[in-house]
């Protein structure tokens, strides 16, 4: 079964996009090369840059710690990625 990531991106505006995704280079390389696999948000906003990642044992788990990473301002987010 594969693991799940959470990731933080920063887009060539400097704005911030969070995701959940089991496979992160594959993941990278859609928001980078566009498509229909790249999120709508990023699509414009290109190229995006990995700043932050950590793994989430389940689905469930993944998507409630990206719940939690978007409530977060953008200053903590950064503060996060600094770790």
């Amino acid at each position: 079964m594969p693991g799940w990531h959470v990731y933080i991106l920063r887009c060539a505006d400097g704005t911030l996009y969070t995701g959940i995704t089991t496979d992160l280079a594959r993941r990278l390389d859609e928001h980078n090369q566009g498509g229909a696999l790249g999120a709508r948000y990023t699509r414009s906003r290109r190229p995006v840059e990995l700043i932050y990642s950590e793994t989430a044992d389940s689905r469930s788990a993944a998507a409630k710690r990206e719940a939690a990473l978007k409530k977060l301002d953008r200053t903590a987010k950064l503060a996060l990625a600094q770790r």
